[in-house]
């Protein structure tokens, strides 16, 4: 990358401040897309050790979320978490990370989940990656999202009461009726090429690997 305006006598810690010059530069104009194009969509604006979280409506969701991965190149949804605000109205809200591979720049979607709907439209079908976070927060929170392809619980098993992760859990649990089906099915692994061997041998020897069936 060439840049006009630093000669070959400078230092190069001032070329290193002109190149992170520019990354800014897009950075604040990527955002600055973002808030023009969204407008009154957005709540709130918080800005943290130079990253950035927009407050938007549930309702707003899939809109934003896909005027991001289509417009401004997020094209990575790296995590999806779930808050817990107990006691206080909404009790619930979501934070969306997304990242740009192309840019190299986070933002955070935030938004507060309706008490009477307690559900979210799913987005799993503009990031893959959605699925599986979905299906913790609707696990461990109770937080269900319209049109998830397959919203089972993804730690706990299926018919499992409570929902670890809310506040008015207890630390030390709570008892409950754990179903005989979850361990009377054999392993679907159980004596395959990769599954340890149980032996006196070396851990080397018992490792997990590729074994002929006359080994």
């Amino acid at each position: 990358m060439h840049f006009p305006w630093v000669s070959p006598r400078n230092s190069s810690s001032q070329l290193r401040s002109a190149q992170n010059d520019v990354r800014l530069m897009t950075r604040q104009e990527l955002l600055g897309s973002f808030e023009r194009s969204c407008g009154e969509k957005i709540h709130s604006k918080t800005e943290f050790r130079g990253e950035t979280t927009f407050t938007i409506a549930a309702s707003d969701l899939r809109e934003i979320a896909k005027f991001c991965r289509d417009e401004l190149s997020f094209d990575y949804l790296i995590d999806i978490t779930s808050i817990d605000n107990f006691g206080e109205e909404p009790r619930f809200e979501i934070v969306y990370h997304l990242y740009s591979l192309a840019y190299g720049i986070h933002l955070r979607l935030k938004l507060a989940v309706p008490k009477e709907a307690n559900a979210v439209d799913t987005v799993s079908d503009i990031w893959p990656t959605a699925n599986w976070h979905e299906r913790e927060a609707y696990d461990m929170m109770g937080i269900k999202f319209n049109g998830h392809p397959d919203l089972r619980r993804i730690l706990m098993w299926e018919g499992y009461p409570y929902f670890p992760l809310r506040k008015d859990f207890p630390l030390e649990g709570l008892p409950s009726e754990m179903p005989d089906v979850a361990f009377t099915n054999v392993t679907p692994m159980e004596g395959g090429p990769f599954v340890t061997l149980p032996s006196t041998a070396t851990s080397k020897d018992r490792e997990p690997r590729a074994r002929p069936p006359q080994l």
